[in-house]
């Protein structure tokens, strides 16, 4: 029973790690179903795209309250896991803030504050977040198309991120009072745990096997968050923490690239003239049913071991005839998008079916192609009055 905890552990970080490569996998899978196109030449400005954009949340910041909060929780929520070798370190062999001993006192006491600040911004951002797509009313999150699961999904992973940050200072802080009494080595230094939580718990006097119990509850309930939120981002939005950066490398240098990486956030419908006046077309729901659409293909290949027809096409039962044409092509979504993604690309391609393959282009296009064909310009008049302008 002495290893009862770190075999527990172990199957808990093997069961978590292997689902999730299990949906990354999936995913794989879901993206080859697309047509192959080489992105691989022009390395070095790809790497320092995926630089700027991804990891320097470059176009965040043009719109710099959200773009700065969100840079808040983005790092603050990246650095603070690098934790987790910490606590995997700790669990597997049962050992206790594994770190100090690697990094010395003076530096673990540093890497320990500012885990502590960033965990600060954390809440910050998130609280801010939830209230503004709850209660300020910013149309491009309070849309219809957000009505339903993109809403919920959103919120939830707020909630999530403010539970994780709750349990990281819960444990910190009845860490502190052990290490005061103590009971735990004197390791890590916490300044926000210590003004906010830490007075409450020691306020009470609670007994030392009390705050071990709520000290390593809160480690458990932080490790097992990590893992449930890890293996929720499959069937989020939020799988734009991880695929924002291949998605920024492989993007068209050119343009701008990949439903999967959408963050919902709207930027590109709020900016879309077609949209702004009334149209069908939201960018974002074009990536987003286009998301939809490869998940279902994905599910029924899981189901019977290829695709099986299943009647449905992305054009007409997800995407209509009237969201394509409503486009005016001004690139005004792609050039919005913080991470690079193009959703004209998919309009464009559906169009050249519809014209090419289905010959199901609008009256007016038709006009103008046969024009073209026949008078070898969009307009209509005999070939013999090509020239009468010039005679003005």
């Amino acid at each position: 029973m002495q290893y009862l905890d770190n075999i527990i552990f172990l199957i808990l970080l093997v069961a978590g790690f292997g689902l999730f490569a299990k949906s990354l996998l999936k995913i794989y899978r879901n993206i080859r179903l697309g047509r192959e196109i080489n992105r691989s030449d022009r390395k070095s400005e790809r790497w320092e795209t995926m630089a700027r954009v991804a990891m320097g949340q470059s176009r965040m910041v043009k719109r710099p309250v959200a773009g700065i909060l969100h840079l808040f929780v983005y790092v603050g929520f990246v650095i603070i896991n690098i934790e987790l070798v910490e606590i995997i370190v700790d669990g597997i062999f049962g050992t206790h803030r594994f770190l100090a001993t690697i990094f010395g006192h003076t530096f673990y006491n540093f890497f320990t504050a500012t885990l502590e600040v960033l965990a600060l911004l954390v809440v910050i951002g998130v609280v801010i977040f939830f209230i503004r797509r709850n209660f300020y009313g910013v149309k491009r999150l309070t849309m219809k198309e957000l009505f339903g699961w993109p809403k919920s999904d959103a919120n939830w992973i707020l909630i999530i991120e403010f539970a994780l940050m709750v349990f990281f200072f819960t444990m910190n802080s009845s860490d502190l009072i052990l290490q005061h009494r103590g009971i735990l080595p004197e390791h890590g230094s916490f300044p926000i745990s210590q003004m906010t939580l830490f007075p409450f718990l020691n306020i009470f006097s609670f007994d030392n096997g009390f705050l071990v119990f709520v000290e390593r509850s809160a480690w458990w309930l932080h490790f097992a968050g990590i893992l449930f939120f890890m293996n929720y981002l499959y069937y989020s939005k939020h799988l734009h923490i991880i695929l924002a950066f291949p998605s920024t490398w492989y993007a068209n240098l050119n343009l701008y690239g990949n439903a999967y990486s959408c963050t919902e956030c709207g930027r590109c419908t709020s900016v879309c003239p077609a949209n702004i006046t009334g149209k069908k077309l939201s960018p974002r729901l074009i990536l987003m049913k286009t998301r939809d659409r490869l998940e279902e293909v994905g599910r029924n290949i899981d189901k019977n071991g290829k695709f099986e027809d299943d009647g449905k096409k992305l054009l007409n039962d997800y995407i209509t005839k009237e969201e394509l044409w409503a486009c005016t092509t001004c690139n005004a979504c792609t050039e919005a998008c913080p991470i690079l993604l193009d959703p004209l690309s998919i309009i464009f391609e559906m169009r050249r079916f519809l014209v090419m393959e289905q010959s199901a282009a609008p009256q007016e296009l038709n006009l103008m192609m046969t024009n073209v064909e026949n008078n070898a310009a969009p307009w209509q008049y005999n070939q013999a009055d090509r020239l009468n302008w010039a005679k003005d």
